[in-house]
């Protein structure tokens, strides 16, 4: 979610990303739930994503996160735009000039956006987004399996403590 380093903007195999996509239900504040361990969320909690749709089509992404260790709220801005078609949860995000990362969409709650799926390029990227700060034992489980049955390391996924 901070960042992407990578600078690729592909799709891991076998991730399909969600379609119908409407960007505007997504927009708001999103919780992170689990993740996959990287040096640029390392240590943080109270980990939340901001979206906000700009009059360009792009969207403004505010990360936040909480280090207990330096005892400080941390935050990184960047920008979105999707890679082909706006029906689809496809997008790439930049938080480093022209660098930009995949995020990946691969399930959702249709109905009402409650709950996101989202990988990076590639299989060491994975998050579980949420509306609200605590998510069913049933969501967890239904998270870990579509992961695992994806080829995710869900062994190595760190609960966010919120």
């Amino acid at each position: 979610m901070f960042a992407l380093l990578s600078g690729c903007t592909g799709i891991p195999e076998h991730v399909k990303p969600v379609k119908p996509f409407d960007i505007e239900k997504y927009m708001g504040k999103w919780f992170e739930i689990a993740r996959l361990d990287h040096s640029f969320e390392r240590g943080l909690s109270q980990v939340t994503a901001e979206y906000t749709l700009q009059r360009d089509g792009s969207v403004k992404v505010i990360n936040s996160g909480y280090s207990e260790k330096d005892d400080e709220y941390r935050q990184a801005t960047g920008t979105a735009k999707f890679v082909r078609h706006s029906d689809e949860g496809y997008l790439k995000v930049s938080f480093f000039g022209p660098f930009y990362g995949s995020y990946v969409i691969f399930e959702l709650d249709q109905k009402d956006y409650q709950y996101a799926f989202v990988s990076g390029y590639n299989k060491h990227y994975l998050w579980l987004l949420s509306r609200t700060p605590e998510v069913s034992q049933k969501l967890k489980e239904r998270f870990i399996q579509q992961s695992a049955k994806l080829g995710f390391d869900t062994d190595q996924l760190i609960w966010v403590k919120q």
